[in-house]
């Protein structure tokens, strides 16, 4: 399946939010939707829900219009909504329910989901009784429920320990192994890298960058290198380098230096450079930037 959103725009009370919004989410390669507070994540997704409608544009399910009626949608909100103090078990049915799955079916599902997160002791309880992570997984199930055509996830880590986190991995790969069209949002970074291969950043209601996310961290880590020396720490590097050669741009993170080379200055002469000087090099290679960074770089220049 290809879900292609087109043109969005909407405002509220004379307030544009989105933009021309416009992405695309292919099976099989989930798409990592990511934004700060307020940047139209949510709007987005709730337009194409048909919470409320959009202004302009258009969401197009293979060459088709989309109609969310017609597939079953798995939801899973930054803003929970779950009952504090309905039986667990009876809510997942109710809401599954309400996406138009047989009662049967939903019981079922739900029982497998509760089993599969080491939940099934306590279907029969109030959902306020439960862990927050807990709590969470519950609220995660509601999302798989029915085997959904469609999967959405808005911060799914939120509360959960190591271990709970590793299950929802594997759910999450299984899902995306299925054909399953998969749109994840979190602001935690090193998820999305491990989950998705294709990225949409979206800033005060406009797309700023979407793409593969290999071939953004290549580009944007085109011409540069990481360099770690066995007998000059950091600090001492980077002065010596700056001595050695002209033109250099020099930051560092924790572990090593970042060193964009100039057009004058390609890898092989520059590594003759620094053996010459006496560096004796524990590291080189090519250098991408992390999603965080990226994120950080591409939000910079949208206000700058």
């Amino acid at each position: 399946m290809k879900l292609e959103i087109k043109n969005i725009h909407k405002s509220f009370s004379g307030k544009q939010i989105l933009h021309d919004v416009s992405f695309t989410v292919t099976t099989g390669k989930a798409m990592g939707f990511l934004g700060r507070n307020g940047a139209g994540k949510t709007t987005t997704i709730r337009a194409l829900m048909d919470v409320f409608k959009a202004d302009a544009g258009h969401f197009v399910l293979d060459g088709k219009p989309f109609d969310p009626r017609k597939f079953n949608i798995g939801y899973l909100p930054e803003e929970r909504g779950m009952y504090a103090k309905e039986k667990i078990l009876n809510q997942l049915v109710y809401f599954a329910e309400l996406r138009g799955i047989k009662k049967a079916a939903a019981k079922a599902s739900g029982e497998y989901w509760l089993k599969r997160f080491e939940l099934d002791y306590a279907k029969n309880h109030k959902l306020e009784t439960l862990s927050k992570g807990n709590q969470q997984k519950v609220q995660i199930a509601q999302a798989l429920i029915g085997d959904p055509d469609i999967l959405i996830f808005d911060e799914p880590f939120s509360g959960l320990d190591p271990v709970n986190s590793q299950v929802l991995k594997d759910v999450i790969r299984e899902k995306i192994a299925e054909g399953k069209l998969v749109i994840f949002s979190s602001h935690q970074m090193t998820y999305v890298e491990e989950f998705c291969d294709e990225i949409t950043l979206i800033e005060k209601g406009r797309i700023i960058l979407s793409g593969n996310l290999d071939e953004i961290k290549n580009e944007l880590g085109k011409s540069k290198i990481r360099l770690k020396s066995l007998n000059f720490d950091n600090g001492e590097l980077k002065e010596k380098l700056m001595h050695m050669a002209q033109g250099l741009d020099i930051s560092q993170d924790k572990h090593s230096l970042i060193i964009h080379l100039p057009e004058n200055n390609n890898l092989s002469n520059f590594l003759r450079q620094c053996l010459s000087a006496g560096i004796d090099i524990e590291l080189i290679s090519p250098y991408q930037p992390s999603l965080t960074d990226i994120f950080i770089w591409k939000v910079g220049e949208e206000h700058a």
